[in-house]
């Protein structure tokens, strides 16, 4: 492989990271939905159980995702997780509060209550998505940070290449409404993904009708708030470079234009959200369906890929900055050397044997539904 294809194979795989970890997030979905679905204290323990058989493979995604970033594009990971600290420290906090609260709420010796503990469950549901959504927001609105690549050769001891043009540390991108409206979106997404597979996961008529019930009310504003978003996105001025100069500029309909050139992804992108609302639609027109999760989960993989592509591929600034736009992030300044991402690339090999486990795992864990019998059980959460 040529260095640049190189820098589009390591694209592709921390886009698929993402798509996965959106996927993955049905289990904050779940868990913002706690004390909605389960009005008795034996049903919050069936919604808690159902989540938390799943809650590992969220925040080991969401994990990878950044050590993916770390290695692969290691300005953006400076330059976002250390610049917007504020914003992935709160991220971060609330899916550690999540793993706490699974592993301490029925514990002897717990002070704070079980009721205190799923409430950071429900923290966590609301938390993640929404700020996930807005952090990725940032790749299509762009962010407010300097790169400064001169400070490598003037001789500082410690020298700083990327900076916060402001105090707030990354707090500034929930001002910008559009983010806000695709952080919301991908809250109410994970709360359609949450209902859908619990709705597949327990087998408790009592919680089955609740999460009927509280589908469409989920759903309408997820699709409100998309495809506001999208068609904004499809519309507005995108942040292009020049890959000979490797000037940035603005360019209208941009990411209109990335659709058009590459046409595989408007395939990936209206495929999915087929896929998206076949799922959801089924599900509530069908009163014995209960498989909506799968073409609804396959559908927000193939939909978040297409959008994740779009945004780094054909010529495209994928950080921009607001402060300097010379100093936005594509794949080509932000990625790792020739060698670095040469090598990775063998180690990525492994990646489908890791999916066949993973996907081993997720069936022998699934392998019966979740009841009130199997609750009473000892190592039950």
């Amino acid at each position: 492989m040529t260095y640049e294809c190189l820098q589009q194979y390591w694209w592709l795989l921390v886009s698929v990271l993402g798509a996965l970890l959106v996927f993955l997030l049905f289990v904050q979905g779940g868990n913002s939905l706690i004390f909605s679905l389960g009005k008795t204290e034996e049903e919050r323990r069936i919604v808690i159980n159902s989540t938390g058989r799943k809650w590992e493979f969220t925040f080991t995604t969401l994990v990878t995702f950044g050590g993916a970033f770390f290695a692969s594009f290691p300005l953006f990971y400076s330059t976002s997780f250390g610049g917007a600290y504020w914003l992935w420290m709160i991220i971060l906090f609330s899916f550690v509060l999540q793993a706490v609260s699974y592993e301490f709420q029925n514990k002897l010796g717990n002070l704070l209550g079980t009721r205190t503990f799923q409430w950071f469950l429900v923290v966590n549901g609301i938390l993640g998505p929404l700020l996930l959504g807005g952090a990725v927001a940032t790749f299509f609105n762009g962010s407010n940070f300097v790169i400064s690549k001169d400070n490598l050769v003037d001789g500082f001891a410690q020298p700083v290449i990327s900076s916060w043009a402001n105090a707030s540390h990354g707090l500034d991108a929930l001002l910008d409404p559009w983010n806000l409206i695709l952080g919301f979106a991908v809250f109410f997404l994970a709360r359609v993904l949450g209902i859908l597979y619990i709705l597949n996961n327990v087998d408790d008529e009592n919680i089955r009708s609740r999460c009927k019930a509280r589908l469409l009310g989920s759903a309408v504003p997820f699709v409100i708030f998309f495809v506001s978003f999208l068609v904004r996105t499809l519309l507005k001025d995108g942040y292009a470079y020049d890959p000979q100069t490797g000037v940035i500029m603005m360019e209208p309909y941009k990411y209109l234009t990335n659709f058009i050139t590459l046409w595989y992804l408007a395939v990936l992108l209206i495929v999915g959200v087929v896929l998206v609302l076949y799922g959801i639609i089924h599900t509530l027109l069908c009163k014995s369906s209960v498989n909506g999760i799968w073409p609804t989960g396959i559908g927000v993989v193939l939909t978040v890929l297409a959008l994740l592509l779009s945004v780094g591929l054909n010529n495209t600034a994928f950080y921009p900055s607001n402060a300097d736009l010379q100093s936005s992030l594509t794949i080509a300044n932000a990625c790792s050397s020739e060698f670095t991402l040469r090598t990775m690339a063998w180690v990525s090999l492994f990646i489908p044997f890791v999916l066949a486990y993973i996907v081993y795992a997720w069936r022998s864990i699934d392998s019966r539904k979740i009841t009130k019998e199997e609750i009473a059980k000892e190592e039950a959460y």
